[in-house]
């Protein structure tokens, strides 16, 4: 019996295949199992063809064993076998297709289910044996043949006494274990087994059978005795939930297979269902979870939905298919179209891959604007586990996805303290409402204590509340909605009509502007400005910015690990109506610097104290305070 070397190829490639193509050794029996279907499916379109041939299903099936004494794994199916020369062909040579040539010379299209086209997926056997023997008899056929290889140096083709009956055997003599962390002694357990074939091959079409273990009654035994029975079972579901008529499932088959699929432990808020049969072919169900994962702010949590090929999984979390800001849709895409790599692990990036994606963005989208429409309350339990991801869709990508996000966002307001939504409050605006109002704190009801918000209610406006780091930085990349600019109410123009009316004296004013020329001073580089207020009405004193960065932006950028120091331009706003403010006045017509002083240091940290930011010497205000009995 002659040793032959593999066409075409050297003992580092297939060391290249083996250890360099696949990253997970369980992915072998995923695509012996691949291979075993497209045996069978040879077989069926042969079949359609040829009248000759009967292809009753039931005959049709994968079977998997192993045998822990001898450290093999068996895989048999009934299909269509191999010739001696295919075999030379197909697996003498490596990435030489099989499935693919069939496909050619049978003129079949693409999309039909023949899954391996690549050659490869036989040599992943090699991971995980130090032997591999191929027992085959081709349809057709009276003379069996079985092939063998150690994945090193070639294989050898000889005359099997294999039953009459067309199939592939495939039997994997494991390799020895490296040190105990590198076991190959896992795969020789019916548990691991089943596993991999529930996790990557469990919506293939055709039985695969495995011998199970189970307790049964002793029929002669004390009532409780049991006794250990092997029993062959069918351990695949077949029929893809999502291949199903959408007509035939019910709400409880779409919550089962979520809990089957363990997108998640909670129940689904909504499930949508997708069939697609266009210059792209994809079947997809997604689900919306009820609550946040544990995991989804951790570096932990991957985002992206399982991808399927034909029935098989070949990527556990494809992230390209789902943007970032819906990164907590869970669920799964099974397409016949999509070009994948050589490993069948990682796609590559086309028009297909792109065309989904987009498809899948756009279905979420306009399924979350009928939630938000038929049943807002479902739509505000939603948002108030969600809406974070939604708003940094709004503030990434310099805002290009806005447009598609605007409508879903929703804030606290003034009005009711209720969610609502941008379109609501431009909707309820008063005519000669100039801008969007907003306010800015760590929660509503330290908002509602704002000075700043005075001036604002006071006209009868309603103010939206942000109470989320992100808030505001998405609210400056939108800059308006329907044509209203977003204005914060500490702002330094609320844009109000009686903002320039002032009723001091011109004299007065001159000895406004030199005291407020002094506590500049006083205060140096802490603020750019001390003004009269036009925003206060009960309280004495606020902080304001001017410019792109608010205080509580400088906040939020103060917390980032490169924090470059980036700070808002404050202003100092003193509410002239205020009996403190008479106090300042008379110490200056007095010329008392040390009053002045002492005032002015307790205004501005006061102020500091009103917006959340910290005081720099909590000692000395603490004595200012005293000084004032």
């Amino acid at each position: 019996m002659e040793k032959k070397e593999f066409k075409a190829e050297s003992r580092r490639l297939l060391e290249m295949m083996v250890n360099s193509i696949y990253s997970q050794r369980e992915i072998f029996l995923r695509e012996l199992i691949s291979n075993a279907s497209d045996a069978i499916d040879k077989m069926y379109y042969k079949a359609l063809t040829d009248d000759a041939i009967e292809f009753n299903a039931d005959d049709f099936f994968i079977k998997v064993s192993f045998d822990k004494e001898a450290r093999t794994i068996e895989v048999k199916d009934t299909g269509i076998g191999m010739t001696k020369e295919e075999m030379e062909t197909n697996l003498g040579t490596i990435a030489e297709s099989g499935s693919l040539a069939f496909k050619k010379d049978n003129e079949i299209e693409d999309g039909h289910d023949i899954i391996g086209q690549f050659g490869v997926g036989f040599y992943s056997s090699f991971m995980v044996a130090k032997e591999v023997v191929v027992e085959t008899l081709a349809h057709g056929s009276d003379q069996a043949y079985r092939w063998t290889s150690d994945g090193i140096d070639g294989y050898t083709i000889e005359e099997s006494d294999k039953k009459k009956q067309p199939g592939t055997r495939i039997t994997l003599k494991l390799k020895e274990a490296a040190d105990e962390d590198d076991s190959f002694d896992e795969f020789l357990s019916e548990h691991r087994l089943r596993t991999i074939i529930k996790k990557y091959s469990d919506f293939i079409r055709y039985p695969i059978k495995l011998d199970v273990t189970k307790q049964e009654p002793k029929d002669d035994g004390e009532e409780g005795e049991t006794v250990e029975v092997v029993e062959e079972q069918t351990v695949n579901s077949m029929v893809p939930i999502w291949r199903k008529n959408k007509d035939e499932l019910t709400d409880e088959d779409y919550e089962n297979f979520y809990q089957e699929k363990r997108y998640g432990f909670d129940k689904p808020l909504k499930h949508m269902h997708l069939q697609v049969d266009g210059t792209i072919r994809y079947h997809s169900i997604l689900y919306i979870p009820e609550s946040v994962p544990f995991d989804y702010y951790s570096k932990e949590f991957e985002k992206g939905l399982e991808l399927y090929s034909s029935g098989v999984l070949v990527m556990e979390n494809a992230p390209e298919l789902i943007p970032d800001y819906f990164s907590f849709v869970k669920g799964m895409v099974d397409s016949e179209d999509l070009s994948l790599n050589i490993s069948r692990e990682i796609l590559q990036q086309d028009r297909q891959l792109k065309a989904i994606a987009k498809n899948i963005k756009n279905k979420i989208k306009n399924e979350l604007k009928t939630l938000l429409k038929d049943d807002r309350e479902k739509y505000v339990k939603f948002f108030e586990a969600f809406g974070r991801p939604l708003k940094y869709g709004v503030y990434s990508d310099f805002g290009q996805n806005k447009a598609d996000l605007q409508d879903l966002l929703m804030f606290h307001s003034s009005k009711d303290k209720d969610l609502v939504t941008l379109k609501e409050y431009v909707e309820r605006m008063p005519e000669e409402q100039p801008y969007i109002y907003y306010a800015t704190g760590d929660s509503i009801s330290r908002i509602e204590k704002l000075p700043q918000t005075e001036r604002v209610l006071d006209q009868g406006y309603e103010i939206l509340y942000f109470t989320e780091d992100v808030d505001e930085f998405a609210i400056k990349m939108m800059m308006n909605y329907d044509e209203k600019e977003f204005r914060s109410v500490s702002s330094g123009d609320l844009g109000l009509e009686d903002e320039d009316k002032d009723d001091t004296s011109e004299e007065e004013q001159k000895d406004h502007e030199a005291l407020f020329k002094e506590m500049k001073e006083l205060l140096g580089d802490k603020v750019k400005d001390v003004r009269t207020s036009k925003r206060l009405k009960s309280h004495p004193v606020c902080l304001t910015a001017e410019g792109e960065i608010s205080i509580e932006m400088e906040k939020v950028l103060a917390q980032m690990p490169e924090n470059q120091g980036v700070q808002a331009d404050k202003v100092l706003e003193i509410n002239a109506n205020h009996q403190v403010f008479d106090k300042l006045k008379q110490a200056h017509a007095d010329e008392n610097q040390e009053q002045i002083q002492l005032y002015t240091n307790l205004l501005y940290n006061q102020a500091l104290l009103i917006e959340g930011l910290p005081i720099e010497d909590p000692v000395a205000f603490t004595n200012d305070m005293w000084k004032l009995q």
